[in-house]
């Protein structure tokens, strides 16, 4: 893998430049009428949605906004909160406040990154990942991917990997 120019530039690709984490950039149009921003970008990648991981944010305080971390699922799966919640060492976890991610991540919902965030969150990465020599995650904008190797996302996220994704 090769990374990108500078054109396509975000605070994700800003964060994994300046850690020497190599990386490929994907750009795709994303629809506003899109049901899933993960399906979607499987679809417009022409990926397995096993190896497209969507960003979410959870909550393990007694409010959705508080004690936020970052869960790393495969976008055809659910986040199991439970599991989550047991990594982390809470007793329980939710979905953060949506408002509450954007302001901690500094991203937009859809294309909330884990790389570059405004603020350093604990993060869990689906053990599922381990599986694949590279996956693609959230660059820092809806339509925007970027395709790194599992265990460089693990390494620049200090990333605690385990099983946390549902299929239903």
């Amino acid at each position: 893998m090769a990374k990108k120019s500078k054109a396509a530039s975000t605070p994700a690709t800003a964060a994994l430049e300046a850690a020497d984490i190599t990386y490929v950039a994907h750009s795709y149009t994303h629809s506003d009428s899109a049901q899933s921003y993960g399906a979607e970008a499987a679809a417009q990648l022409g990926v397995d949605a096993r190896r497209v991981f969507k960003t979410l944010m959870v909550s393990t305080g007694a409010r959705a906004s508080e004690e936020l971390a970052v869960a790393i699922v495969p976008v055809d799966s659910t986040l199991d909160l439970k599991s989550v919640a047991a990594v982390l060492g809470a007793k329980k976890a939710q979905m953060a406040d949506k408002d509450a991610a954007q302001r901690r991540s500094g991203y937009v919902l859809g294309g909330i990154s884990p790389f570059g965030q405004r603020q350093i969150s604990p993060a869990v990465l689906d053990a599922s990942a381990m599986q694949f020599e590279t996956i693609f995650i959230s660059g820092g904008r809806r339509g925007f991917s970027l395709q790194i190797a599992a265990d460089d996302a693990v390494k620049i996220l200090n990333a605690l990997v385990a099983p946390i994704a549902s299929y239903r």
